[in-house]
């Protein structure tokens, strides 16, 4: 080992120490049954971890280190960077009761959802945060309500008594798993529950339980009414925060927000152009509308583009067969990639299932990856099925948006070549930090360029419905930007987002509605897929024109055409996109400058 894999090594047992969830997360599982400190003394530590080891990194000198090795301590540094920015300058802790429901949430979940153990072990994690729980809340009111310059966001506060009685569930359904599997005659060792774990938890989950209740009751009487927060970063700290998730001072909000609203023009062309296209196959009996309807030659397009997707929409699986056909595609999405020569697929276990009933309420579809340590573990792609008690009416609306093309676009996105594959080859990265501290932005931006690389390279070329269901998916990460920016900085009403998300988006007004919410809860999340999706298609544009430049081919770099919208390049000479999507894989997940540095060589 060098000096820097051991100090890598010491400040990743440190660090897992303090934060154990995100150990359980990474797949450390060594501190699975704790909780983070949250008191004033806490705090203290965590940051005085943090410039200590700042220090330390920031001593190593170049020459003293491998390029790695140098590449591995600048992301540390970047990582240590944001992760004080959030304790000093966010503290987020004392304005946001939100923050503690997602903490217990994840902290329960990725025990209850992860197969990392057998099942046994993992309750007995689930024993220890469950016991913990009281202690927890304790601190957690007590920092509520302490930061001079943020008062407590109403709005935060009132969605955490809202999803606070999840936690309770979750405390709940362990119980239930542990009761179901108690004596259970199962050849896995450490499989069967013993009864004193059982009641061990019973025990826990009746004192979580009211530690919860009485948690609520805080919120409700004390916390609520003298919340008087806004919850919006306003300008300065957003752009602040913005720089810490990017990992980059470029590009701030105000560029951010410049590039998407010119994409939004560019992607809707694209959308009208090809929803004229197929009209006749789609609506034979009606005449394409036009200008003399009202509203003039904006409004026939919309409801050229709205018609076309609500007769697209029309082509659905029966309620209880989606898991069925997200199987069938990505057999197909494999079969093509290994045909067209895409890109090495994974050989990690891949299971498409119904999301367990007690991850239900969490969202309609999601990806249940091991950490980054768990390796070799199963990988779930969980399909949330229709509620029981759906209205026929209900039922047929989910299903008409979640309809055939759209479940092939969330394939490639969430399993193959988007999240299922990337975190599979993220896993497998021979550098320790790239692996454990992955870059959302990476991620995100990952799942949506390679939606659009796999249409370029003629996936569903076939049905031009499918191409244009990707563009309104394309262009909700594109509105997803500008509604972050918007309403961070510039103080964006309900009304003006819900306008662009349905009339200039398509999107339909409940899912609008639940955006706007998601955009004054979180800050800087939503920007990341588009943001991440164009530093992916800037790098491969700059890849393409140096590789054209080194080709000898006569135009250089100009061979590299600016593209009308994201992607559509063509080929390049020297540009094999095999190569360059490996290349892109090959060193984990990354921040995107990090990124560069690896793939271009940039030093900047």
């Amino acid at each position: 080992m060098t000096v820097f894999s051991r100090l890598v090594d010491e400040f990743l047992a440190e660090h897992f120490r303090l934060d154990p969830v995100d150990a359980t997360a990474t797949g450390m599982h060594a501190h699975d049954a704790s909780w983070p400190d949250l008191s004033e003394a806490g705090e203290r530590a965590l940051l005085e971890h943090l410039v200590r080891w700042e220090r330390t990194f920031g001593e190593l000198r170049d020459p003293d280190l491998g390029p790695d090795e140098r590449i591995d301590r600048d992301q540390l540094l970047l990582e240590l960077e944001a992760m004080r920015f959030a304790v000093v300058e966010l503290r987020q802790d004392r304005w946001d009761p939100l923050s503690i429901v997602y903490l217990l949430g994840e902290g329960l979940f990725l025990l209850l959802a992860r197969e990392f153990a057998p099942l046994a072990d993992r309750l007995r994690s689930v024993a220890g945060r469950l016991e913990g729980i009281p202690g927890l809340l304790l601190a957690a009111g007590s920092r509520l309500g302490t930061d001079p310059d943020r008062p407590v966001s109403r709005f935060h506060a009132e969605t955490a008594l809202a999803q606070l009685g999840g936690i309770t569930d979750l405390a709940h359904d362990a119980l239930a798993q542990a009761e179901a599997a108690a004596g259970a005659d199962v050849p896995a060792a450490g499989a069967a529950v013993p009864a004193a774990l059982v009641d061990r938890i019973r025990t826990a989950t009746a004192a979580a339980a009211g530690a919860l209740a009485a948690f609520e009751a805080h919120l409700r009487d004390v916390v609520l009414p003298a919340a008087e927060g806004e919850g919006r970063l306003g300008p300065d700290l957003f752009a602040r925060k913005m720089r810490r998730s990017l990992m980059s001072p470029s590009p701030a909000p105000d560029e951010i927000l410049e590039r998407a609203e010119r994409e939004f023009a560019a992607v809707r062309r694209e959308m009208v152009a090809i929803a004229r296209r197929i009209w006749p196959a789609w609506l034979p009996d009606r005449p394409l509308p036009d200008a003399s309807g009202g509203g003039g030659a904006e409004a026939a397009e919309d409801r050229i583009v709205r018609d076309v997707l609500a007769a697209v929409a029309g082509e659905h699986q029966p309620a209880d067969r989606l898991p069925e056909f997200c199987r069938e595609e990505v057999a197909r999405i494999e079969t093509f990639c290994r045909d067209h020569d895409v890109v090495g697929l994974a050989s990690e276990p891949l299971s498409i299932e119904w999301t367990p009933v007690f991850l239900r309420a969490f969202a309609k579809a999601m990806l249940i990856a091991p950490g980054p340590l768990d390796r070799g573990e199963k990988t779930f792609f969980a399909i949330t099925p229709i509620a029981d008690d759906a209205t026929p009416e209900e039922a047929e609306s989910s299903l008409r948006e979640d309809n055939d093309r759209m479940l092939r676009v969330m394939t490639i996105h969430e399993a193959v070549p988007g999240h299922y594959l990337q975190l599979a080859w993220s896993n497998r990265c021979p550098s320790l930090v790239r692996s454990v501290f992955q870059s959302g932005v990476f991620a995100e931006g990952w799942a949506v360029y390679v939606e659009q690389v796999l249409m370029d390279l003629g996936y569903g070329a076939d049905d031009p419905a499918l191409l244009l269901t990707h563009w309104k998916l394309y262009l909700r990460a594109v509105i997803n930007a500008i509604v972050d920016v918007r309403v961070h900085t510039r103080d964006m009403a309900e009304a003006e987002a819900i306008d662009l998300m349905v009339r200039g988006g398509f999107q339909e007004e409940a899912e609008a509605r639940a955006k706007y919410g998601r955009a004054r809860l979180s800050s800087t999340q939503l920007s990341t897929y588009f943001v991440g999706s164009m530093g992916m298609w800037d790098l491969e544009r700059e890849r393409r024109r140096r590789l054209a430049a080194a080709s000898g081919d006569p135009r250089g770099a100009a061979a590299v055409p600016e593209p009308r919208v994201v992607g559509g390049f063509g080929e390049t000479p020297g540009f094999v996109y095999r190569e360059h999507l490996e290349e892109v894989l090959s060193h984990g997940s990354p921040p995107l400058p990090i990124l560069r540095r690896l793939v271009l060589g940039d030093q900047a």
